[in-house]
């Protein structure tokens, strides 16, 4: 039968059943025939969760003949017909140990070792031995040695995406694959146009593993082309693709905007690990996306019971991160508490300190589970879960405990020891823009006239540090800030640069407004100089204007 007409008849057949009966009629079937007719079977055999008719496929006798004929003739075979049945066979979970894999994977290897293989031969057999898993590394090495020698110019997406595939098992020798990984880049940002959005994916994610990132053109230009694939991206392929973003550094607004658009139409049908790592995205770039949060609130609410522990603390850490209390929050901490009543003991201590962490950060006050939190059995299984008790661990239980003292005067549980308590919080997202602070500090001597009468980088005790403080006497006169006698007032001035909110926000980070919400509790009085006020303030004698009326708009009168 003509090989053209056999696979337009082939391709129109949608069971195991249909295919045999279609094989029985022929008297007579090349290699390439018999290749594509088990391709087949595979294609529409074949799930996610395997074969689908186990008996009704292996035991035919059909299919059995043609085991049979590649097994006895495997040396017989052209280069496709083996490749092309190697590939199926293992589709449909045929045991490797078998002696009829056992022949193909011989012959082939046999091929490979006299350089018989087209660089599609090579990819295909990379292809099988990557399904494999467990086949010999030294072959995929063997095969890469063998691409190494070939022009990369004219490659299909699919050729190189294989070369990329195989790249990554060899990653513990990457310097020695290095030059063609340069040239595999070059090709590759040729042709990123015409990537698929399973291949778009792969790709990010090879580029991840191999630690490409000199290969910023090519992943800035694979970034941009994802934007138009995300509805399109599998769940899996989306996280590879934000893991990538991540691991590069991106950030890309069209991007945010698609996801804005996809997440909350999709949000009940996407899986809750790829949601995670949508919200790991966002809580890592500071993007705070209302649709996203309140989308992924809503599923919260919905679906909470059947997430994984570290999924629950992924969905709403950032919510405490961002400081962002969606419309749906009483539903929302609602359910978060029913969930921690019920699974409380499921948790890793670390996750567990971090998730109350971040609902104290948006005044969510989680008074019931402190008791245990700050119990010796909880504190030592903390110091068991490496790296133990170190900085970050200790300045959320210390700033737990703050809170409780501040905010929750009538909690009565257990208190924390000092000895698990820091002197300084750990505040990553609170860095001080020492520009800004210079801008601001001149503005203050071009009030104030001396530098005696303010301080910065002060150290209070309640382990947080002010950016500058101005001490008040009963009648408002400003005092030196050396002076500790006769104290009326302290003004605490909340030098808030751009790092202190969210990306192209003026809503403050959740570490920043508990700081400035606790020194208010202190009896602080707060001003908040934020970076979007004064960046267009030219001069000193401008800043100077600016701060008398935020900080000394009743007592004290500027005379410039």
């Amino acid at each position: 039968m003509d090989e053209q007409l056999f696979f337009k008849k082939l391709s129109s057949l949608y069971t195991s059943e249909e295919i045999f009966d279609f094989l029985s009629s022929l008297e007579v079937m090349s290699d390439t025939i018999a290749s594509g007719a088990l391709q087949r079977i595979s294609e529409v055999e074949v799930d996610d969760n395997g074969l689908k008719n186990p008996e009704a496929v292996l035991e035919n006798k059909v299919f059995r003949a043609l085991c049979f004929q590649f097994e006895s003739e495997s040396s017989k075979l052209s280069n496709t017909g083996l490749l092309s049945a190697l590939q199926a066979l293992i589709k449909l979970r045929i045991d490797p140990q078998s002696a009829l894999m056992a022949n193909l994977l011989s012959e082939a290897k046999e091929r490979l070792g006299k350089g018989q293989f087209t660089v599609k031969n090579l990819c295909a057999l990379g292809e099988s031995l990557l399904e494999l898993e467990s086949s010999s590394c030294a072959t995929l090495k063997q095969i890469v040695k063998h691409i190494q020698e070939k022009d990369i110019e004219k490659w299909s997406p699919w050729e190189v995406v294989m070369v990329y595939k195989m790249l990554q098992m060899t990653v513990g020798e990457r310097e020695q694959y290095q030059d063609l990984l340069n040239r595999l880049n070059s090709v590759t940002l040729t042709i990123v146009s015409q990537l698929s959005p399973k291949f778009t994916s792969i790709i990010l994610n090879s580029l991840v593993v191999l630690h490409q990132t000199q290969a910023f053109t090519l992943v800035t230009a694979l970034c941009k082309h994802s934007v138009k694939h995300i509805p399109y991206f599998t769940g899996d392929e989306l996280v590879n693709v934000l893991e990538a973003f991540l691991y590069f550094g991106h950030r890309e607004q069209t991007f945010m905007k698609a996801l804005e658009t996809h997440v909350p139409k999709s949000i009940f049908t996407m899986h809750p690990q790829t949601v995670s790592k949508v919200m790991q995205y966002c809580c890592r770039k500071m993007i705070l996306s209302k649709p996203i949060f309140d989308a992924v609130a809503a599923d919260f609410i919905s679906n909470a019971d059947r997430f994984t522990t570290d999924q629950i603390a992924e969905y709403i850490i950032p919510f405490g991160t961002l400081n962002y209390l969606p419309p749906s929050a009483a539903s929302l901490f609602r359910k978060l508490e029913t969930v921690l009543h019920t699974r409380f003991n499921h948790f890793q201590p670390r996750t567990l300190l971090s998730l109350l962490y971040s609902c104290v950060l948006i005044q969510r006050y989680p008074v019931n589970f402190l008791p245990k939190i700050f119990s010796p059995y909880f504190l030592q299984r903390l110091q068991a879960q490496p790296p133990g008790l170190d900085r970050i661990v200790t300045s959320q239980l210390t700033q737990l405990f703050l809170t409780v003292t501040l905010e929750c005067p009538f909690y009565e549980g257990p208190r924390l020891l000092p000895k698990y308590q820091v002197k300084a919080f750990l505040m990553p997202h609170s860095s001080l823009d020492f520009h800004l602070l210079k801008k601001v500090k001149n503005g203050l001597f071009y009030l104030l006239k001396k530098r005696i009468y303010f301080a910065s980088e002060v150290s209070t005790p309640y382990c947080y540090t002010v950016d500058i403080e101005i001490k008040l006497d009963d009648e408002g006169f400003v005092l030196p800030a050396a002076q500790c006698e006769e104290v009326y007032k302290r003004i605490a001035l909340c030098v808030d640069g751009r790092n202190r909110f969210c990306i192209n926000s003026h809503n403050l980070l959740g570490e920043e407004a508990i700081k400035q919400r606790h020194l208010r509790l202190l009896g602080y009085e707060v001003v908040q100089i934020p970076f979007f006020e004064v960046e267009s303030l030219q001069n000193s004698r401008k800043m100077a204007e600016y701060l008398h009326k935020k900080i000394f708009p009743h007592t004290y009168r500027l005379s410039c």
